[in-house]
């Protein structure tokens, strides 16, 4: 039987109790009816408590209980606790420290600590009985106190500051404090199962398989514990073992799932104290569940994953190595799947990614759903073993079909995952390292085409870049915020038609901290992988008519245009396109003078948003580009979509021209589509002269690389308008004399060897633009 230290010590466990359920609850004191304190948890009772605590009792003890204010913004909750003969014995004040918005009901929290007012009652009663010498019931004792154990066992925390791990706990602590055969936890609105067994028990726990579905309407039904202790309890069916059922509730009080209990037929039946410890159970296993598991697959939560990871990630004392290892998974192309076919099929595609991954886990293992498409897994294995468990992960989601996943509806993409895996030995044990890399070998399977599963190495070419970019990342933002970026410009020259307006190609150059300037090839992949392009566009759009408006008068005469590129980031910026015309509008510039460049890529994958920003520019007065043309999916089907002026050839087809007859036939079938389209054409890379005439006699309009003009700084350029002009027009007019059979270069250095120009490498000979 418990000694009376003991019975109070127990005090201490409702508080604890208490905690748990309620957060903001900060204590609780136990009153005699006349006022006085039997037990609190508080450093110091408020001295206007126990009086009013007589007084509340004085007024109305019918109900069962009754919330009162004792300072501005600090309630009490005060509970009547009866004793055998329903006579009140003893109160219950529960101090609560309130946020200036929110209200809580006597009712709401009376419903909350039902099981534990229930229980301390049950306590008192006792300690009456020994008190008065009584033999009392020393298995009620026991039963009691082992209550106890099992809910201090599991309330280490609340909410956000629970262990996850205490769902697993929990169960497996009523499994063996209850006798059962099994315990589960089902929330199907999380897609959440989790069961526990007796140790040493051989269960079919196929039995939850087959009796989930009537166990968990019967329980939304009856929204309280029920008792299922004969083998016809359950109408229409036979049970195979008795069974307790309790509502998991959501947070909006609605019962979302159940904590099922099974225990044999041969094993006493449930009674009404188990269903009240239950209760308290079911509530417990709700707020972690509510707090530390997704909603959506079923997995950890960011937070949760961390905080058990953390405590797995500890060394070992007997100094053996321990291997862990970090997967890092994106899903690919989720965009396309929501705009296609709408967002509750990509939701429906990331609850069955959530599935597999939860069915292929190993013991051990974590997994959570980090952000919207992503996820981290964390194996107790090494790199190949991950690499194989990846493997089989990939293949997993290569197999979900489009029309299984659309609801019927027949689909036209494939569902697949990139995926990259870290060792965690190569980190120290340190999981934010091993996350970050893992995410960078995932970066790198998506460069690689996605759908495949990569490990991190660090001679990887590819991760180094990406290792570049996040040290260029924060001088790229430095630059910014210091205006250290600089504009150059690039001829776009006309190669038929020496009328034909002239073009320029707006780079971008950033000077660093020793003040050497720095091109954009090695930053530009850094302020797209941190999402710094809106911040460069906007840059670019103000320098550029910051430079060009005192010209403005000298452009309004020239058939001229300056192109400005625009990220598939910008794009996707609502105010972006508002900020160019605002632009635009105020500088007093003729709008033509701006000719706006998407790529291929970013046009396609943003198609309806690409369509409006062209459409508002075009009607504006500027004119689109399209770069990088032929190299995106499906361009052709797309091409009448976009309101475009111009076709800018991917280099990758004019630098192979002359060697590749694939190439060539691409670009003259790209320049006569364009003419039949009253399109313009651009070859990008011409870096030789013989290049430069060979797409000339395959149809291409104007010319763009090396072999016609290096950059220039934009002011440079503008002052030296009238220059290009004039060498454009004169290497038009001896271009179009040229015979087949003319010696072509021979006669193209003879023509420019008239012109005087010595500080521009415009249309200069190769062994001069060598010098």
């Amino acid at each position: 039987m418990p000694k009376q230290g003991e019975l109070w010590k127990n005090y201490a466990a409702y508080a604890q109790l208490v905690s748990a359920l309620l957060p903001r609850a900060v204590g609780i004191t136990l009153f005699e009816t006349n006022g006085e304190v039997r037990w609190t948890s508080l450093t110091s009772v408020e001295p206007a408590l126990p009086p009013m605590v007589r007084d509340a009792l004085a007024q109305d003890s019918s109900g069962d209980g009754v919330r009162i204010q004792v300072g501005s913004n600090e309630p009490a909750y005060l509970f009547w606790l009866q004793d055998a003969t329903d006579k009140i014995s003893a109160v219950l004040a529960v101090m609560w420290k309130q946020g200036e918005n929110e209200q809580r009901t006597f009712s709401y929290v009376h419903s909350m600590l039902r099981p534990v007012l229930e229980c301390l009652q049950r306590e008192l009663k006792l300690q009456k009985m020994l008190d008065e010498h009584s033999p009392g019931d020393d298995s009620e004792a026991d039963e009691r106190d082992g209550d106890l154990d099992v809910l201090l066992a599991t309330s280490g925390g609340s909410g956000a500051d629970a262990s996850d791990n205490d769902v697993q706990l929990l169960l497996q602590s009523v499994t063996n404090h209850m006798n059962c055969e099994f315990a589960a936890l089902v929330v199907p609105e999380r897609n959440l199962v989790m069961v526990a067994k007796a140790e040493g028990r051989p269960v079919d726990t196929g039995i939850l398989a087959r009796l989930h579905r009537p166990l968990l309407s019967l329980t939304m039904v009856r929204n309280a514990a029920v008792a299922l202790n004969a083998p016809d309890a359950l109408p229409g069916m036979n049970l195979p073992l008795r069974a307790l059922c309790t509502p998991i509730r959501n947070a909006t009080g609605r019962a979302a799932g159940l904590l099922a209990l099974f225990r044999s037929h041969k094993a006493p039946e449930f009674r009404q104290r188990e269903q009240q410890l239950a209760e308290l159970l079911a509530r417990r296993a709700a707020s972690i569940v509510e707090s530390s598991y997704d909603a959506l697959t079923g997995l950890l939560t960011r937070d949760a994953f961390d905080r058990r990871a953390r405590a797995l990630l500890v060394p070992r004392t007997d100094g053996r190595k321990t291997l862990w290892t970090n997967l890092y998974i994106d899903a690919d192309r989720m965009h396309v799947i929501n705009d296609n076919f709408g967002m509750h099929t990509g939701d429906k595609l990331l609850a069955k990614l959530g599935e597999l991954i939860r069915a292929r886990l190993v013991p051990g293992s974590l997994a959570a759903r980090i952000s919207g498409d992503r996820f981290s897994i964390l194996l107790p294995t090494g790199a190949d073993d991950a690499m194989t468990f990846g493997e089989a992960l990939r293949a997993g989601v290569e197999s979900f079909g489009a029309t299984q996943l659309s609801g019927g509806q027949p689909g036209n993409y494939s569902a697949s995952v990139s995926i990259g895996v870290a060792p965690l030995s190569d980190a120290g044990l340190d999981l934010a390292h091993a996350h970050a890399v893992a995410e960078t070998a995932c970066k790198a399977a998506k460069d690689r085409g996605r759908n495949r599963v990569e490990l991190y190495q660090a001679s990887d070419v590819s991760i180094i870049r990406r290792n570049e970019d996040v040290e260029l990342a924060p001088s790229l933002r430095t630059a910014i915020a210091e205006n250290r970026l600089r504009l150059h410009a690039q001829l776009i020259a006309p190669l038929r038609d020496p009328s034909a307006p002239t073009h320029f190609e707006l780079l971008l150059r950033m000077i660093d901290e020793t003040g050497e300037e720095v091109g954009p090839g090695r930053f530009l992949s850094a302020a797209v992988r941190y999402q710094l392009m809106p911040a460069v566009d906007r840059w670019v759009v103000q320098e550029a008519v910051r430079v060009l408006k005192p010209h403005a008068g000298l452009l309004a005469n020239r058939p001229v245009a300056f192109t400005v590129n625009v990220s598939g980031q910008s794009l996707c910026d609502e105010s972006f396109e508002e900020f160019v015309v605002d632009q635009i509008s105020k500088s007093g510039i003729n709008p033509r003078v701006f000719c706006f460049e998407l790529t291929e890529s970013a046009a396609i994958a943003n198609l309806a948003r690409a369509e409006k920003v062209m459409k508002h520019l075009r009607d504006l007065g500027c004119s689109i580009a399209l770069d990088d043309f032929g190299t995106g999916l499906s361009s052709l089907a797309y091409l009448r979509a976009l309101p475009i002026d111009m076709l800018k050839i991917d280099g990758s087809f004019v630098r192979d021209v002359l060697k590749d007859p694939r190439a060539e036939s691409m670009v003259q079938a790209i320049a006569q589509l364009a003419r039949s389209m009253k399109l313009t054409t651009v070859a990008e890379f011409v870096e030789t002269d013989e290049i430069r005439l060979h797409v000339a006699s395959l149809g291409v309009d104007y010319g763009q690389g090396f072999a016609i003009s290096r950059p220039a700084p934009l002011q440079n350029t503008i002052n030296e308008l009238p220059q290009y002009e004039d060498a454009t027009r004169r290497q038009q007019l001896d271009t179009a004399a040229l015979g087949p059979n003319d010696d072509t270069l021979l006669r193209i250095e003879k023509i420019l060897e008239n012109y005087d120009h010595s500080e521009s490498t415009l249309y200069q000979p190769a062994a001069a633009r060598a010098r």
